[in-house]
């Protein structure tokens, strides 16, 4: 029997990345899937490719930042398959300028899609939890700079925090209907954006530290000496889907020891 078999999940953001990720490894663990894009073409290619591998799954176009938008995600889960019992809230954006140069729109903006959007989805699917009977699972996607500063990514890192303690507060306030919600912190995953700089993903002509570390810093950076994986990122996504476990309010960091490194460098 597949970890998941039976259930149904909501992942927002799932087109790319991490949440494409996760939305592929629930379809296989035998979860009814919900993919989800800005664009309708995105979030219905990801759903076709489930289908294609065996899954089930559809495709729904929404915008975070709207809350009537969350609300149609997990009405179209309920609505396909009957029941909501996880909601992955994924989505994510982030603009990389240095402090004094970030404008009132950049930091409307990642705070808008990264902490608004992930508070209305716990609102949503908590309210649909609650009338389901309880139960179910919230996760929430904060990153190892919710922990900590890091030029360039003032409204990133700040809504990331943000995340963080939101999951806190929905788990504590959610705890009496049996929902857990934790938050997942990756470090640095091999991803689209993990591999491009942040002066070229800002399309800036920016100099150390306004923008990233290469390759090889950053395995030294890292005390397991390496970049994580999709996989290694999924196999926690599905030990918090699953349930059965006693694990509410935290936030599991996934960084290869980043964040425990006190020195900062495996080498000079």
């Amino acid at each position: 029997m597949a970890e998941l078999d039976g259930k149904t999940a909501v992942i927002t953001g799932s087109s790319t990345g991490l949440g494409r990720a996760i939305a592929e490894r629930y379809a296989a663990e035998g979860a009814t899937v919900v993919t989800n894009s800005q664009s309708k073409a995105r979030a219905a290619e990801v759903a076709e490719a489930i289908r294609e591998a065996g899954g089930d799954a559809i495709g729904v176009e929404a915008d975070v930042t709207e809350k009537s938008d969350v609300a149609g995600l997990v009405n179209a889960a309920v609505d396909e398959y009957g029941a909501l019992d996880i909601m992955v809230n994924n989505a994510g954006t982030t603009v990389e300028k240095p402090l004094l140069e970030q404008s009132p729109e950049d930091w409307r903006r990642v705070l808008d899609v990264n902490l608004t959007g992930v508070f209305f989805g716990c609102q949503v699917a908590g309210e649909r939890l609650i009338n389901q009977g309880g139960g179910g699972q919230i996760i929430n996607m904060s990153s190892i700079y919710g922990a900590g500063g890091v030029q360039g990514r003032a409204p990133y890192n700040a809504s990331k925090a943000g995340i963080e303690n939101l999951t806190r507060n929905a788990a504590v306030e959610f705890a009496d209907h049996g929902i857990h919600v934790n938050a997942l912190a990756p470090g640095y995953i091999k991803t689209r954006l993990a591999e491009a700089p942040l002066g070229e993903s800002a399309g800036d002509d920016l100099e150390w530290p306004y923008v990233d570390y290469a390759e090889e810093q950053i395995e030294n950076r890292t005390p397991l000496g390496r970049f994580g994986t999709h996989e290694e990122v999924t196999n926690c996504a599905v030990f918090l889907a699953a349930g059965g476990h006693y694990t509410t309010g935290e936030v599991l960091t996934l960084d290869g020891g980043w964040t425990s490194f006190g020195w900062g460098s495996k080498s000079r």
